[in-house]
């Protein structure tokens, strides 16, 4: 492991994880104290999961403020 004396968040999502059931996944994370994000222009429910057509997309940020993701294909 390198320490790094500073660390720039991308401006995209950078990992995300395939999900079977995006509905139980959103829930169970947030449970557990992580915080789904809510993006203005971006239509999404109160879970913060958006629709693209069939597949549905919800995105989180890692402690260094990276943007990360579940999807559930469509």
């Amino acid at each position: 492991m390198a320490r790094v004396g500073h660390v720039e968040p991308a401006p995209h999502t950078v990992l995300g994880w395939v999900v079977t059931d995006i509905e139980a996944s959103v829930p169970a994370l947030a449970a557990n104290g992580v915080v789904f994000q809510h993006v203005e222009g971006v239509p999404q429910d109160a879970l913060g999961i958006c629709a693209f057509g069939a597949a549905k997309v919800a995105w989180f940020q890692d402690p260094d403020g990276n943007t990360l993701s579940l999807t559930q294909m469509g």
